[in-house]
């Protein structure tokens, strides 16, 4: 199993060369296992260019695309890219979007709200691909969705309106995907739900958006600090951790910066492994 991450802010995209290093898009990241069709992680802007990629290697097959995804929230960053997913204007490509129940509505037409004139130039209906929805309520009990010989378990998490993490396991290993998670005020409680999605992961893709000090000044803002991160990974066992959704004021030096200061807080919350995930870096799990 193999992670490659497309897309790693959070908010919004941004784009200057003070970004050129870790990348400004927003959250997308493609699971890769062995004989299964593409799973992604989110539709943020990132998803534009996994589009791209995907097509190029299917044109040289002439075979459409089949792929799922998992959608952890509505968002404007978690799915803006998606009317920008290059196979979605292939007649004969499907995409399975696996997502949180809304209140407002069937999820497939809460997103076609968001998809239409005057917000953009042309409605969901007219994509050439088949896009179908999967609503997953996790809010009373976990879900669990079978993709070929991929587990994926989902629960509801803290943060802004029903949000879930993902637990994926494949070829005998297991990676956490939790973009957007809400600290407590404390910062030392985790929710028991998120606790059972990372015990023992190979890989947890965590939510550090902001240093300490911005917690204090946005506490109920819906994220995670670099220490909350490791606290979370260090608490479950958790082998790897990857830091996330990074604030799009962040500049490539800043997050330099919170990646050396989690590394040196690293032994104590016994993390034997912290990076922060950048564009177009993968991480190979490898097969158990």
């Amino acid at each position: 199993m193999r992670a490659t991450f497309y897309g790693v802010r959070g908010s919004c995209p941004c784009s200057s060369d003070v970004y050129r290093r870790y990348g400004g898009n927003t959250s997308c990241v493609l699971v890769s296992v062995e004989d299964e069709p593409p799973l992604l992680l989110d539709l943020g802007t990132g998803v534009r260019e996994l589009g791209t990629v995907l097509s190029r290697t299917l044109r040289t097959t002439g075979v459409p695309l089949e792929a799922n995804a998992l959608l952890t929230h509505l968002h404007y960053d978690h799915i803006l890219g998606l009317p920008f997913f290059l196979p979605l204007q292939d007649p004969g490509s499907r995409l399975d979007v696996y997502g949180p129940s809304q209140d407002s509505g069937p999820l497939y037409d809460v997103l076609a709200a968001a998809v239409k004139p005057p917000f953009f130039p042309i409605q969901m209906g007219e994509f050439r691909g088949d896009l179908r929805f999967h609503e997953l309520d996790a809010l009373t009990e976990p879900q669990v969705v079978e993709l070929g010989s991929i587990t994926v378990h989902a629960r509801t998490i803290p943060h802004k309106g029903h949000t879930l993490g993902f637990r994926v396991e494949a070829e005998g290993r297991s990676l956490v995907y939790l973009p957007d998670h809400q600290a407590p005020v404390d910062r030392r409680s985790i929710d028991e739900g998120v606790l059972e999605l990372c015990e023992d992961a190979d890989l947890l893709i965590h939510d550090a958006q902001f240093t300490d000090d911005e917690f204090v000044a946005m506490p109920d803002w819906g994220h995670s600090t670099v220490a909350y991160a490791l606290h979370v990974a260090g608490s479950a066992g958790v082998r790897r951790l990857a830091l996330f959704h990074h604030d799009p004021a962040h500049t490539d030096r800043q997050l330099d910066r919170m990646v050396a200061r989690a590394r040196r807080l690293a032994a104590s919350a016994r993390v034997p492994e912290v990076s922060a995930a950048a564009e177009r870096s993968t991480i190979d799990l490898g097969r158990a």
